[in-house]
C-alpha cells in the first residue's frame, strides 16, 4: 500500500468511520472504498462499489464476486451501535446480551433514578434529552434505535431523530394500541410514510414476556436487520414533538 491511501486509510479509522481497501491479487493494486468517496489507483465499476460498500456495512471481508479479476476484500467497519432510550428493566437484560453480539451499547435517560450506574454497570449512560444525546452520539447506518422507556416525551423525540438518520434498525416498545396513538403523533409531526421503518411491537416474536425474554427478541431482530437490510434513507426535518 503506497503511503497516501496507508494515510487516508489512517485518518478514516481515527475519524470511526467504516471502510474497505479493495485489493487486485494479479499485480496488488488497490482502492479504499469509503462511504462517500474512493481513492487509490484501482478503478472499480458502479456495481463493484456498491457490493463493497454493503459488506462494509456487514463487515463480511472476502472474495468480491462477479468481478473479471480477483478482487479482495477488506472491511475495516467499527462495532455496530445501539442507542436505547430508557433505563428499564428491559434494558438491563438488553444492554449485557446486545455487548455480547457486538454491539456498542448506550442508554439515555434522563430520569436519574433510572439512569444510575449501578443499574447498568459497564454501560455508556447518558442523562440527556433522547434527541439531544442522539444528536451527540451521531446515528449513521451502523447504528440501530430502540426507544423503551414508554413516555412519548422521551420516546418520540429519539425516533424523530432516528427517522432523520440512516439507522439501520428502529423500534419501539408498545402494544399495537401503543404504536397506532405513536403513529398518530409522528404523522402529525410530519414524518409520513417514514414511520414503516420501525419495529413495533419491537423484537421477534418468540412468545416470550418476561425482560430477558424481551431482550432476546430484540437482539435477535437486530441481528437479522443488520444483515438482511440496505441502509436506510433519511427524512427531511419535521417538527419537533417534545412535551414541555
Amino acid at each position: 500500500m503506497d503511503a497516501g491511501l496507508f494515510d487516508s486509510m489512517l485518518a478514516e479509522r481515527a475519524a470511526r468511520r467504516p471502510f474497505a481497501v479493495v485489493t487486485r491479487l494479479r499485480d496488488g493494486a488497490q482502492a479504499l472504498v469509503c462511504e462517500d468517496s474512493v481513492r487509490g489507483g484501482l478503478v472499480l465499476d458502479d456495481a463493484q462499489l456498491d457490493e463493497t460498500r454493503r459488506r462494509t456495512l456487514g463487515d463480511r471481508s472476502g472474495a468480491l464476486e462477479g468481478a473479471d479479476e480477483a478482487l479482495f476484500v477488506r472491511c475495516h467497519a467499527r462495532p455496530p451501535r445501539l442507542v436505547v432510550v430508557g433505563a428499564v428493566h428491559i434494558t438491563q437484560a438488553l444492554a449485557p446480551i446486545a455487548a455480547m453480539a457486538g454491539f456498542e451499547v448506550h442508554v439515555i435517560d434522563p430520569r436519574r433514578a433510572f439512569a444510575a450506574a449501578e443499574r447498568l454497570p459497564g454501560v455508556s449512560v447518558s442523562t440527556e434529552w433522547p434527541d439531544e444525546a442522539i444528536r451527540r452520539i451521531g446515528i449513521d447506518a451502523r447504528t440501530a434505535v430502540v426507544t423503551l422507556s414508554h413516555d412519548p416525551k422521551l420516546d418520540d423525540p429519539a425516533l424523530i431523530a432516528a427517522l432523520r438518520s440512516r439507522a439501520f434498525y428502529i423500534g419501539a416498545l408498545g402494544s399495537t394500541r401503543t404504536h397506532a396513538k405513536r403513529v398518530a403523533r409522528l404523522t402529525e409531526a410530519g414524518l409520513g410514510d417514514a414511520i414503516g421503518r420501525i419495529h413495533a411491537p419491537v423484537g421477534l416474536d418468540l412468545g416470550g414476556r418476561a425482560p430477558v425474554e424481551i431482550a432476546v427478541a430484540i437482539v435477535a431482530q437486530l441481528i437479522r436487520a443488520r444483515y438482511s437490510k440496505p441502509a436506510q434513507e433519511p427524512v427531511s426535518e419535521a417538527g419537533s414533538v417534545r412535551a414541555a
